[in-house]
């Protein structure tokens, strides 16, 4: 009877605990929750289509080079500063990001939630178009380059002709020996369309002047520009300009070496050389980047190209304040120039097709 009646206990016991467990099962399942598309965070996925469903939106960027060359990066790295400030968002940036190291970067920005992540630089674009469909909530953002694809990859441009272009009227204007020197660093698109309209710039304002141009085919040597600049003024070049990033500082130290006028590029580099450096050819990524951060903000991202340059402030001369040799008439000349370029009346291309 004692044994029947344990039986029954422990029968008893073990239905109510199955009883016990299915409710707790029941209780936990009763309400929905919605999952992050793969890869996401679900920070990032409960975000809006602008990005920010009420919280500080998240911006990450990646540097081809380090953020102190006074050039491409250091004015890239000044325009996510520029937001963090402006516009209140939270940013983060990795430097020195190799081809191979791409693909690895964006998506661990993109799965850690951040709301943006900006390429700087067309060599990111291939990877950018592959990460873009793994991660269909986050904006990604290629600079100087002008692919696209929807729903959520954009490109913006400071237009680097026109860059190019300032560069070379100020050269024109200002040689006395009548050749001038462009060093680029590697031969892609941006820098070549450089080239182009600084020798349209050149010609334009002294059709008789000769362009000495050559490639590095690197951005961080700075000896290899340095001696390519040194071969230009041993040809007779009195002006040169470097459009190699951190190896354009190798322009404007073999410039102070041997005495002659030197452009700075990409960003303000009189300080590097307040006594060589005349002025410097802006391609002010600060307010292109600003200016595509602001329309995530604001819901108004499109997946597109965006052209950012004179007329946004975003191309032009930045004088240096310490330099006391300037030719007279050279700044109304490149006022002038600015004014008519923004007004449409000068087609850089054109310009450089005839005088190529």
């Amino acid at each position: 009877m004692r044994i029947k009646k344990k039986k029954f206990l422990v029968t008893t016991l073990a239905l109510l605990l199955v009883f016990a467990l299915t409710l707790l099962l029941a209780g936990c399942g009763g309400q929905k929750t919605s999952e992050p598309p793969k890869g996401q965070s679900q920070e990032t996925a409960k975000a809006d289509s602008s990005g920010t469903s009420g919280k500080k939106l998240k911006v990450a960027l990646l540097l081809p080079g380090p953020i102190n060359d006074m050039g491409w990066n250091a004015s890239a790295y000044e325009g996510i500063k520029k937001a963090e400030k402006d516009l209140g968002v939270e940013v983060a940036y990795r430097e020195r990001v190799s081809q191979s190291e791409q693909l690895e970067a964006f998506r661990a920005y993109a799965a850690q939630g951040y709301d943006v992540v900006i390429g700087h630089g067309f060599e990111f674009g291939e990877a950018a178009k592959k990460v873009a469909q793994e991660f269909s909530k986050v904006k990604f953002i290629v600079t100087s380059s002008d692919i696209s694809q929807p729903p959520n990859l954009a490109s913006l441009q400071v237009m680097n002709t026109e860059a190019g272009f300032f560069g070379g009227v100020l050269a024109g204007l200002i040689t006395k020996t009548g050749k001038v020197g462009y060093i680029g660093g590697m031969e892609i698109p941006p820098i070549a369309n450089a080239l182009k309209g600084f020798i349209a710039g050149a010609k334009m304002v002294n059709p008789q002047v000769k362009v000495l141009s050559a490639f590095t085919g690197s951005f961080e040597d700075v000896a290899k520009a340095k001696e390519t600049a040194l071969s230009f003024i041993q040809q007779g070049a009195d002006v040169v300009m470097g459009n190699a990033d951190q190896g354009g500082l190798g322009v404007i130290q073999a410039a102070k070496e041997k005495g002659v006028m030197a452009i700075g590029y990409d960003h303000d580099q009189s300080s590097v050389a307040p006594d060589t450096v005349v002025a410097s050819s802006l391609q002010s990524y600060p307010i292109a980047i600003e200016f595509l951060i602001k329309t995530v903000q604001e819901g108004k991202f499109e997946p597109k190209f965006y052209p950012i340059g004179v007329k946004e402030g975003a191309t032009g001369i930045v004088w240096n304040p310490s330099y006391q040799k300037l030719p007279a008439g050279v700044k109304e000349k490149i006022n002038q120039v600015t004014e008519d370029l923004k007004a449409g009346k000068i087609d850089i291309l054109k310009l450089y097709e005839q005088y190529k």
